[in-house]
């Protein structure tokens, strides 16, 4: 299974960081993507991380699941990146699954082929970017082959859902956010 998260200068270290943990708990071989020129990408809050791949290495058509964590201005990079909108784009018409959260899906999915009235969420703030979908407000939100996160603090339900849908089923999300002593509060 190949399932990649991408990093942009700029991008929260918290959404990208307890996706990137919680599926790799889950047994899932999550690899991160910098979509800068080097493998070494800063967050928004000055905390680098080295990714396992750049952008060029990841073929297309070959990715089961895309994630995008949000944080600013890295939801703005993914957004500007020619060669990643090509990808997601190309991924979401096959009807591969996307993620993304925080600023992410008002930047980025936004400006993807999407049905009007898509059920999505976001940061308070970028819903303005969002006008043709249905923008719930609610901390994760999954709608067909999309699923949504409004922010950090839903960073492990966000990740928690992917890993549901990854699996195929509630018990490995289950057994993970036990071992995290996750409440869901």
């Amino acid at each position: 299974m190949n399932v990649y998260l991408f990093l942009a200068e700029g991008f929260e270290e918290i959404e990208a960081l307890v996706t990137v943990d919680v599926l790799r708990r889950g047994g899932v071989e999550i690899k991160t993507v910098s979509i800068s020129s080097g493998r070494e990408v800063t967050g928004a809050h000055g905390i680098p991380v080295i990714a396992d791949k750049r952008l060029e290495e990841v073929v297309a058509g070959n990715a089961d699941y895309l994630i995008l964590p949000g944080g600013m201005p890295g939801a703005q990079h993914l957004s500007e990146s020619k060669p990643l909108m090509e990808l997601l784009e190309k991924h979401y018409k096959s009807g591969r699954p996307l993620a993304a959260i925080c600023a992410a899906p008002a930047l980025v999915l936004s400006k993807l082929p999407l049905p009007e009235h898509t059920r999505l969420t976001c940061y308070p703030g970028y819903e303005s970017c969002l006008q043709k979908y249905t923008v719930t407000g609610e901390g994760v939100v999954t709608d067909g082959n999309l699923i949504t996160g409004k922010g950090p603090a839903f960073a492990t339900a966000f990740a928690l859902a992917i890993l549901d849908r990854l699996t195929g089923s509630g018990q490995k999300s289950k057994e993970v956010a036990a071992g995290l002593l996750y409440t869901g509060h």
